[in-house]
C-alpha cells in the first residue's frame, strides 16, 4: 500500500508542475502528462506503474460505459462501420504479418501470440486522446468528430473481446477461452439487465439525491470489478460492465453523470503519467519494433480511414480530419499488453515497443491536431479538392440564382431558417457535407450543395458571390473564418461560442455574430417580464412552448439534427 501511495505522490507532483508550463504555453495536456510520467518513472517500481495504469483505464473504461446510448447504437456504428471493419480487414492481417516475420527474427518463444499484441496495438486508436482532441467537434456535433467517435467506439467493443481471449494464459485451450468469453456474455448481460430494471430501482430508493446514486453508481462498479478478479478475467472488463449499467440518459441521472466526469479527469492524468512512467531506455529491437508501429499507426490507419470516409460519401476535408484523429495506439491495446505481462505472454522487448510506441503516437497526436487544417488545405486539398464532378452531381442549385441566402448546415438551425425563407419566398441554397441527412437535404431543399463549405469550389456553386446575405449555423472558429477569408462583400452571420470568440469575428469582418447561451439568457429574460407584467401570460407561454416541441417532434430533430 505505501508503494502505491508513494506512486501516486510521485505521478501528481511531476504532472502538476509540467501542467503549469503547459499552461503557460497553451500547449495539450497530454504530452506534458506523458512527459511527467518518464521523469516520475525514475523513482516508481514498475509493478506499482502497473496497477496505477490498470486502475486508471478501468476508470476510464466505467465513464465510457456510461456514455454509450443503448438506443442510438445502430446510429453510432452506421456512421463509421465501412471505415472500421475496412481497417480492421486490412491493418489487421498485415500487422500480424509484420510482427510474425519480426518475432521469428528475434527468437520470440511464441510467434504467433506476440503477433496478435502487435496487431492489436497498431489497429486500435484511443478513446481518450481521440476525445481529448476532438472535444469541441464532438461537443458541437460535427461531421468528422462524429466518425471518429464512431470508429473509437467500435475500437473499444473490438478491445473487449480481443482481452477476453487473450487474458487466457493458454491460446489453444479451447474450455479456457470459452469460459472467458462466457464470463465476458455474462457480464455483459448482468449490465444490461440492472440497466433496464435494477437501476431505475436504485434511483428511487435514493429518492433522487445525487449523492446517494453516485455512491451507489460507484459501489456497482466495485462490485463488477471484484467480480471480475474473482472469475479471472480483466477488470476492464468488469468496468465496461459496470458503466452499461449506470444510466445517465435521463433527467435524474444528470447528477450522476457530472459527478463521474468531474472524477474522470483524475484517472485520465493517472493513465498518461503511467504511459510515460512505463517507457524505458530502448534498445535497437525495442526501437525498430516501435518504429514499425508509429508507422502503422501514424500513417497507415489515417490513410484507409480516409479513404474509407471518401468511398462512404464524405468529402475529403472531413475524412482526412475524422481519419488523422485515429492515430494513436489505444488505451485499451496497452491494457492488452499489460495483462499479457502480468500473465508472462508478452516478449519484453514488444512490450517495451508498444509502450514507447503508444507514448509518441499520444503525444504527436495532441500536438498534431492543432496543424490538421493546413496540412489538408496545403498538401491535400490540391488532390481531394478536384473531384469538381462528383459535387455536380450531388448538388442542385438554380441557374443564375442570385439576391439569396446561403445557409451553411442543415441541422437544426439549417431547418428553420429554411422554412422561414421559403415562407417568406426568398431564395436560398443550403451547403451540408453530412451524407446522413443527404436525403432530408435533397427532399426539403430547392436548392442545395452537397460540398465541404471550406473549400472554394462549393462555395462558388452555391453563388455566394452573388448573394444577400450568408448565414452560418455551425458553431467552428475554422469554418466561420474561412467564409471571412473568401473576400466577400455580403453580409456576413457567423455563429460563436462565447462572448470573446464572437468579438474576434467581429474585428475579422462578421457583419454579425449569434452566441446561443446568450439569446438564451434574453430570451429567458423576456419571458420572465412576461409574466411578472400579466400572470395571464402563463398560459399564452405554455401553449407557444408546447407548439414550439411539438413542431420540433414532427420535424423529427430531437434527435436526427441534433448538430448545429
Amino acid at each position: 500500500m505505501s508503494e502505491f501511495i508513494l506512486a501516486l505522490a510521485a505521478v501528481f507532483i511531476s504532472a502538476g508542475a509540467l501542467l503549469i508550463v503547459a499552461n503557460q504555453l497553451g500547449l495539450p495536456p497530454v504530452p506534458f502528462y506523458i512527459l511527467a510520467g518518464i521523469i516520475a518513472g525514475a523513482f516508481i517500481d514498475q509493478p506499482a506503474l502497473i496497477e496505477l495504469s490498470l486502475w486508471g483505464v478501468a476508470f476510464l473504461v466505467f465513464v465510457f460505459g456510461t456514455q454509450v446510448d443503448l438506443a442510438d447504437i445502430q446510429s453510432v456504428l452506421r456512421d463509421g462501420e465501412i471505415a472500421a471493419v475496412t481497417q480492421l480487414i486490412v491493418v489487421a492481417p498485415i500487422a500480424f504479418g509484420v510482427g510474425y516475420v519480426l518475432g521469428i527474427t528475434v527468437g520470440f518463444e511464441d510467434p504467433i501470440r506476440n503477433a496478435l499484441y502487435f496487431a492489436a496495438a497498431a489497429t486500435l486508436s484511443s478513446t481518450l486522446v481521440g476525445a481529448k482532441i476532438l472535444q469541441e467537434e464532438i461537443r458541437n456535433n460535427l461531421v468528422h468528430g462524429r466518425l471518429a467517435s464512431s470508429i473509437h467506439f467500435f475500437d473499444d467493443i473490438v478491445a473487449i473481446g480481443a482481452l477476453l481471449v487473450l487474458s487466457a494464459e493458454i491460446l489453444t485451450d479451447d474450455v479456457l477461452i470459452t469460459s472467458k468469453i462466457g464470463y465476458g456474455v455474462l457480464f455483459l448481460l448482468a449490465g444490461l439487465l440492472i440497466y433496464r430494471h435494477g437501476y431505475p430501482l436504485l434511483v428511487r430508493v435514493a429518492g433522487g439525491v445525487d449523492e446517494l446514486v453516485l455512491m451507489g453508481s460507484i459501489s456497482l462498479l466495485i462490485v463488477f470489478l471484484a467480480a471480475a478478479e474473482y472469475v479471472g478475467i480483466s477488470i476492464v472488463v468488469g468496468a465496461f460492465a459496470a458503466g452499461l449499467s449506470v444510466r445517465t440518459d435521463d433527467v435524474a441521472s444528470i447528477g450522476v453523470k457530472n459527478g463521474i466526469e468531474s472524477i474522470k479527469d483524475f484517472f485520465a492524468a493517472i493513465f498518461f503519467v503511467t504511459v510515460g512512467a512505463l517507457v524505458t531506455f530502448p534498445t535497437f529491437e525495442v526501437l525498430g519494433f516501435a518504429g514499425i508501429l508509429i508507422i502503422l499507426v501514424v500513417v497507415v490507419n489515417p490513410i484507409i480511414h480516409t479513404t474509407a470516409f471518401i468511398f462512404e460519401g464524405y468529402d475529403g476535408r472531413t475524412g482526412f480530419l475524422a481519419g488523422s484523429s485515429l492515430n494513436q495506439i489505444s488505451e485499451l491495446a496497452i491494457v492488452i499488453a499489460i495483462q499479457a505481462w502480468l500473465l508472462e505472454t508478452i516478449a519484453p522487448t514488444l512490450f517495451e515497443a508498444i509502450i514507447l510506441a503508444a507514448a509518441v503516437t499520444m503525444i504527436f497526436s495532441a500536438l498534431a491536431g492543432r496543424y490538421e487544417q493546413r496540412v489538408y488545405d496545403v498538401a491535400l486539398h490540391p488532390i481531394l479538392g478536384r473531384r469538381r464532378g462528383y459535387l455536380d452531381e450531388r448538388s442542385h442549385v438554380e441557374e443564375g440564382i442570385s439576391d439569396h441566402v446561403v445557409i451553411i448546415g442543415y441541422g437544426r438551425q439549417g431547418h428553420r431558417l429554411v422554412r422561414t425563407l421559403e415562407d417568406n419566398e426568398i431564395p436560398y441554397v443550403v451547403i451540408e457535407n453530412d451524407p446522413a441527412i443527404r436525403d432530408d437535404l435533397e427532399a426539403e431543399c430547392a436548392n442545395y450543395v452537397f460540398g465541404d463549405a471550406m473549400a472554394r469550389y462549393p462555395l462558388e456553386l452555391t453563388g455566394i458571390e452573388r448573394a444577400r446575405l450568408v448565414v452560418s449555423t455551425v458553431d467552428h472558429l475554422p469554418v466561420s473564418r474561412s467564409l471571412l477569408e473568401f473576400g466577400l462583400s455580403t453580409d456576413i452571420i457567423l455563429r460563436a461560442d462565447s462572448s470573446p470568440a464572437a468579438q474576434e469575428l467581429f474585428d475579422e469582418g462578421a457583419t454579425f455574430v449569434v452566441v446561443p447561451n446568450i439569446l438564451a439568457i434574453e430570451q429567458l429574460l423576456q419571458q420572465l417580464e412576461r409574466v411578472l407584467g400579466d400572470e395571464s401570460e402563463i398560459e399564452q407561454i405554455e401553449a407557444e412552448h408546447r407548439k414550439y416541441l411539438k413542431l420540433i417532434e414532427f420535424a423529427g430533430l430531437e434527435r436526427r439534427l441534433e448538430r448545429i
